[in-house]
């Protein structure tokens, strides 16, 4: 059969793996923690029934693959990106300064986000001004990073951004909290601190690698030596460990490089991938594959991620690497022979990830174990691996299934993911504490499957705030 090959105008099934990660980031924030459900739905390292942490407890749950796999897409949104002002023109020194400014407001939002965070203006009471406050961070973070539609003209964007910095700085420079400090640079969300450095380090990184993989991945050997040295008494633990802006920026935030960087292979292949359509759109290809193989790579896909997280936490370690080398190697007779463009995209993926995978597994043993904090060098590879099965999943659902219908509500909170994170905590959650809805939905659901279905609904509603924020293109930008 002839036909012509799907086409992938948007990288959707990125966006839905970013969404999706975004989501269950939420979700493991508002688990019930009150001992009474399995440790996987934990961070393997803080365990129940005390959620003390331990960082010599190897293990890997769900919670722990949330983190590398948004890096992943991260990095894998760079080319994407930075390509769009190439094709624009842009020099290089207008770009560069592009993700100097990126970094300079992803970093911005890091702090005021921190600083209006409801257990950070108050841990021990529950007083109304306490979720205020936190409201009124929303109606900030709001003014500040929303953009506004196209057909609204530009000086009013200005205008509202203008606002919401003017805003924040009169708010933040009178603000007390409870122990009597003020506004600090140190007091940041060190998730969003970590994104910051691998948004700048990683967009330069690729911006004068694009077009050298070789480099691009020499760069990682080098940093795997500054890191077993960094162990070791010398001038690269003094270097390590040492930074003249310890807010912002610490050497040992590099390490997630391991994750930054192969994802942005990924969107290497992902342009390509968009560009050869675009070029290529007129000429028929045949289509090698059937709608079964597509079905089978995708469930493959699922069961490899499940047995890495079933096996690694149940220390499985020795049945679980050869029970993934059979899947994977399986796996490799179904993406032979590509005959289209997202058949092809698939079997570089895949290769990629049956890499790093392995190079994780071969790992697994160092260090301990894998772990999530300090993380291993496992981690980092194990992780990166699991991140590209996920993506070709989606891609699969998306592309070539053409079930964008299905991923919808993930597209769009992968769409606004700084929305995403925030909405929860300084939005819906004080308005349920304000109206007395959040103790009354607390106490009709007590019982341990009723809490994580409690969890389940946050996160839903969660979902649709933000659709909402997405449908009608309101987005937050840095």
């Amino acid at each position: 059969m002839v036909k012509q090959p799907t086409s992938i105008k948007r990288a959707d099934a990125l966006d839905a793996l970013r969404g999706f990660t975004i989501l269950m980031m939420v979700l493991s924030g508002i688990i019930p923690r009150d001992g009474t459900l399995p440790a996987w739905m934990y961070h393997a390292q803080t365990p129940p029934p005390n959620y003390v942490f331990n960082p010599h407890l190897p293990g890997l749950t769900w919670v722990d693959i949330v983190f590398p796999i948004f890096l992943f897409a991260m990095g894998a949104s760079i080319p994407l990106a930075l390509s769009r002002l190439i094709n624009k023109n842009w020099r290089y020194s207008q770009i560069f300064f592009f993700i100097l400014k990126r970094g300079f407001l992803l970093g911005t939002f890091a702090i005021v986000l921190q600083h209006f965070r409801p257990h950070i203006i108050n841990s021990a009471e529950e007083t109304p001004e306490k979720w205020q406050l936190a409201l009124l961070g929303f109606f900030i973070l709001f003014l500040m990073f929303t953009r506004l539609p196209k057909f609204f003209p530009k000086f009013i964007n200005k205008f509202i951004s203008i606002a919401g910095w003017s805003l924040c700085i009169l708010v933040l420079s009178r603000l007390i909290y409870p122990d009597g400090s003020q506004f600090s640079l140190e007091r940041s969300d060190i998730i969003l601190i970590v994104l910051t450095n691998m948004a700048v380090f990683g967009s330069i990184i690729w911006l004068f690698t694009k077009s050298n993989w070789w480099l691009r991945l020499g760069l990682l050997g080098i940093l795997l030596g500054l890191i077993f040295s960094a162990t070791d008494d010398g001038w690269v633990k003094e270097f390590w460990f040492n930074s003249p802006l310890p807010w912002i920026f610490r050497f040992d935030y590099l390490k997630y490089l391991f994750i930054l960087i192969p994802g942005t292979i990924a969107g290497d292949l992902i342009l390509k991938c968009m560009r050869n359509y675009d070029t290529n759109n007129d000429d028929p290809i045949v289509e090698k594959w059937p709608a079964s193989r597509f079905l089978i790579i995708a469930l493959l896909m699922l069961t490899i991620d499940l047995v890495l997280l079933l096996g690694l936490q149940s220390r499985l370690v020795l049945q679980t690497t050869l029970i993934t080398i059979v899947l994977c190697g399986s796996g490799w007779l179904l993406f032979q022979q590509p005959g289209n463009q997202i058949e092809n995209l698939l079997n570089k993926l895949y290769g990629w990830g049956i890499y790093w995978l392995v190079l994780g597994l071969a790992f697994e043993p160092f260090q301990g174990g894998i772990k999530k904090d300090s993380a291993t060098i496992s981690y980092f590879f194990i992780t990166t691996g699991m991140s590209i099965f996920l993506l070709i999943l989606f891609t699969v659902i998306s592309d070539y299934f053409q079930q964008k219908g299905l991923l919808k509500l993930l597209i769009y909170n992968g769409e606004n993911p700084m929305i995403a994170y925030v909405v929860f905590g300084n939005l819906l959650l004080p308005l349920f504490k304000l109206t007395g809805w959040y103790e009354e939905i607390t106490q009709m659901t007590q019982t341990p499957s009723l809490g994580l279905f409690r969890g389940f609904v946050y996160t839903l509603i969660v979902a649709f705030v933000v659709s909402i924020f997405s449908r009608l293109k309101l987005f937050w930008r840095t």
